[in-house]
């Protein structure tokens, strides 16, 4: 079947991100949250981006007009009837996820492949609140999904290669590096190996060693990163960085996983990044 419509799930930074990188690739799109408002605010995001193209040059208004007559905005799953893939990249909660996918499965053709754009959590859990576990897979893009370069590819314990296969072929369209996680297993490729890093970074401002500012100062010039783990956490939201860890020491009960407390203390004075306006640092939130 060839993948001429994309459904996602979620309109936020994630799957806004996705739905603008599909458009821009030629795709239809139907983008779908609870509210209208989210979908309003996530095509409302990627026009700011475009406009930013068109000033320099890299795309012109023709090209954003095409773009955005591309997608559907919507709050009805219904919508997702006529896709021929689907993406889901709503909030990082199992239960809302499994009842959400339980209901768009309901609604697609039985060929239709899912994908999950979760960070860390089990696609064979999420793929048993569906009928069809053999076309599921985890399809992890990374922030912001227009300019990332991978896309990791989550095989759950159904997951028949053919899915993997295509779902190899759209990341390829959609201009994407994909690597295959051949083992379901919490965190993946990318976030086993960078949230340590964030945890050990926390651990030092714990115990006085250095600031966030000197630490991402070092970690930058130190390891050539182009962002401090601080930063980073600021960006994504520092409220994820909690939930993965938490997730992770509930999953393995490795003592590597344990919340700092200096990570504690962030999520309950509400600095959660750039989205709250405060977190590590106080003035990285962008006009």
């Amino acid at each position: 079947m060839t993948i001429k419509k994309i459904g996602v799930l979620g309109a936020g930074a994630m799957g806004g991100g996705i739905a603008h990188l599909a458009a821009q690739k030629g795709f239809e799109v139907v983008l779908c949250d609870v509210d209208m408002k989210f979908v309003e605010a996530g095509v409302a995001k990627m026009t700011k981006l475009m406009d930013k193209s068109i000033t320099k040059g890299k795309i012109t208004a023709e090209d954003k007009e095409a773009i955005l007559a591309r997608i559907t905005k919507t709050t009805n799953l219904e919508d997702f009837a006529e896709v021929d893939f689907f993406i889901e990249a709503i909030i990082e909660d199992l239960d809302i996820k499994k009842t959400a996918l339980a209901k768009v499965d309901k609604i697609l053709r039985p060929e239709v492949i899912m994908g999950s754009n979760t960070s860390s959590m089990s696609i064979t859990a999420l793929a048993a609140s569906t009928s069809r576990p053999d076309k599921f897979l985890g399809t992890h893009f990374f922030n912001p999904a227009q300019v990332m370069r991978l896309c990791e590819l989550i095989r759950g314990a159904m997951t028949s290669d053919e899915t993997m296969q295509r779902a190899a072929d759209l990341a390829s369209a959609l201009g994407k590096t994909s690597v295959e996680v051949k083992k379901d297993t919490p965190g993946f490729i990318v976030n086993r190996c960078m949230m340590p890093q964030f945890l050990e970074a926390i651990r030092l401002v714990d115990e006085g060693v250095a600031t966030p500012q000197d630490i991402d100062t070092a970690v930058k010039m130190g390891l050539n990163y182009p962002m401090g783990p601080f930063e980073l956490m600021d960006l994504t939201g520092i409220d994820i960085a909690a939930f993965v860890t938490d997730y992770f020491y509930a999953e393995t009960g490795r003592e590597l996983w344990k919340a700092p407390h200096a990570l504690k203390s962030m999520i309950r004075a509400g600095r959660l990044g750039d989205k709250t306006g405060a977190g590590w640092y106080t003035d990285r939130v962008k006009k």
